[in-house]
């Protein structure tokens, strides 16, 4: 009976090193809540064991239960009739058994039936219910509408929506893209106004929304009249009633049991979700942070699932009188799998730690305030942690779906003819992950997202004092390999500062962010190969590779390979 979270050792590994304390401390109050819940924990050690029973809860309902559904979730998908849309028979036992598990409110406060759980540990679970289905993430993960009420609502709103987000009772949307507006969110038009009796109403349609006949709705309105850019933009939040439409789901590649809607809002009553104008410029962003970490996870529990299938294919899987295994290029994709999947978790929880921070740090200001304190330090702390935040999320983002990709294309190319076929898991793998890398802002716009902070190298500090530090035996030689990525970034970095041509900035993004990317992930494993035996060979292959790599983003840069990029219109037209 498999168990995603004991059979894991690599995620265990990253559990046992997790080093949330003071994210804890304030989740917690310094453990006053332990005073007002009996299920509360009483210290950090406390909550610790807590979160382990939990996640070996969630990984059982993950292997032995959602996994089992899967299949038939893919095959039957949701139903829309009559306006109407059902979710597939096993994704309502699915949830049914989450919710009776009380997983559905898993981030969100005890005073509505939350378990106030860090967003670290919510990360681990995303991961292990995607490896069972990458579908029901997109159901489940979706408690981050809960969240984003719980920080910028008013106290009615929390008392009004959340509770029944805990119980399971109700499920939300994201409700942001529109026909003529999709990553570009602050060219959104639909049309927020007050009626003669104040009440707030939306008019107009939503395209390609994620579980849009959800209950409760999220949704990026125009509320400011003759605006056309993200400053007149507001956060609603309304019910999912008959004054909301859906007018189809979207018939898809993969991920079939999650509804895709189009919406149709008529008149529907909302309420304003915190100020006016901030509901792109704060709100949506605050949201990213979340939103960008769940589909990473995704990506990586169903590339998990697709290398646990590849592996176990190939030493079944005879030919030329041996298992394929013994096949050294099929080992050769095998281990490279591996290493994806390790370096790719590395960084994702990395970056679920920077995420935590900040928003804990968020929450500790807030009550400093509140005592009349002094916030001026942590204020500063708060700068610097968002600066990461808002590095690594996008940087996770891009290397988790597009390793999640290539893992799963390999593992169906291990499979060979038969993987082509529906009656193997891997098949049905390949189309799930395929939208990881292009919801919740493609792998381009990731890049974007990144290129400012590593133009201005804000992981500088780190890079120093890890470049400073003598590492045990071999490893010393993986950081001098670390050193001269960092020197060819350097070099690069200068090469297109020099240039003056924002343009050529623009071409050379990529690049620039990959080499960055090589350098903080070869630090991430490289710690790690200090303290675990096993990752040593994880280091050494991923360093060594990334050099390489690293070297031949610094051709593509300064031979201007993709220069002609500048120049397309006279190439394609």
């Amino acid at each position: 009976m498999p168990n995603f979270f004991t059979e894991n050792s690599d995620l265990q590994f990253h559990f046992n090193r997790l080093n949330i304390q003071e994210i804890v401390d304030i989740a917690e109050d310094n453990y006053e809540e332990a005073k007002r819940f009996d299920y509360a924990p009483s210290d950090y050690d406390d909550a610790m064991e807590n979160y382990k029973k939990v996640l070996e809860i969630v990984g059982d309902i993950s292997g032995n239960f959602i996994a089992e559904r899967a299949a038939s979730v893919d095959e039957e998908g949701a139903h829309y009739e009559n306006g109407k849309v059902t979710y597939a028979q096993g994704t309502i036992e699915n949830l049914e058994m989450l919710s009776k598990a009380d997983l559905r409110g898993m981030i969100l406060p005890r005073r509505f039936g939350g378990l106030n759980f860090p967003f670290s540990i919510y990360i681990m679970a995303i991961e292990m219910i995607s490896r069972g289905d990458g579908s029901l993430m997109n159901i489940y993960g979706l408690q981050d509408i809960g969240d984003t009420i719980n920080k910028f609502g008013t106290e009615e709103q929390r008392a009004k929506y959340l509770p029944k987000f805990c119980t399971g009772e109700h499920s939300g949307a994201m409700a942001l893209t529109e026909p003529d507006a999709g990553s570009d969110l602050q060219a959104s038009k639909l049309h927020a106004y007050q009626d003669e009796n104040g009440q707030w109403r939306l008019r107009g349609v939503k395209r390609f929304i994620t579980n849009g006949n959800g209950e409760v709705l999220l949704v990026l309105a125009r509320s400011e009249a003759g605006t056309k850019d993200g400053r007149g933009l507001s956060m609603f939040v309304c019910y999912g009633d008959e004054s909301v439409k859906v007018r189809r789901i979207e018939n898809k590649l993969g991920i079939h049991g999650s509804p895709t809607c189009e919406l149709q809002f008529n008149d529907a009553p909302a309420e304003l979700v915190g100020n006016r104008r901030f509901g792109l410029i704060r709100y949506v962003f605050d949201l990213m942070f979340r939103a960008r970490m769940g589909v990473s996870a995704q990506a990586l529990g169903i590339a998990q699932q697709a290398y646990e299938e590849a592996l176990k294919y190939a030493k079944e899987r005879e030919q030329f009188g041996k298992p394929i295994y013994e096949i050294p290029a099929v080992v050769n994709i095998l281990i490279d799998m591996r290493v994806m999947l390790e370096t790719g978790r590395s960084l994702l929880y990395s970056a679920g730690y920077s995420v935590d921070i900040k928003e804990k740090l968020e929450e500790k200001i807030g009550r400093m305030k509140e005592r009349g304190e002094s916030v001026a330090e942590e204020t500063k702390r708060l700068k610097e942690a968002t600066r990461i935040a808002n590095l690594l999320t996008p940087m996770a983002k891009y290397v988790l779906t597009e390793s999640g990709n290539k893992i799963t294309y390999d593992a169906l190319q291990i499979h060979g003819g038969t993987g082509y076929m529906k009656e193997f898991n891997v098949e049905r793998l390949a189309r799930d992950v395929r939208i990881t890398n292009i919801y919740e802002g493609t792998s381009q716009l990731q890049i974007v997202a990144a290129i400012g902070g590593v133009i201005n190298d804000i992981m500088k500090n780190y890079f120093d004092k890890k470049a400073a530090k003598e590492y045990k035996g071999a490893l010393q030689g993986l950081n001098n390999y670390l050193k001269q990525i960092r020197e060819i970034f350097y070099d690069c970095l200068k090469y297109v500062v020099d240039k003056k041509d924002t343009s050529f900035q623009d071409v050379a993004a990529k690049d620039l962010v990959e080499i960055y990317i090589y350098l903080y992930v070869g630090y991430l494993v490289l710690e790690e190969a200090e303290e675990n035996e096993r990752k040593v060979f994880i280091a050494n292959r991923y360093i060594i590779e990334s050099l390489a790599n690293a070297k031949k983003n610094a051709e593509s840069i300064k031979d201007e390979l993709f220069t002609d990029l500048l120049h397309a219109d006279k190439i394609l037209i």
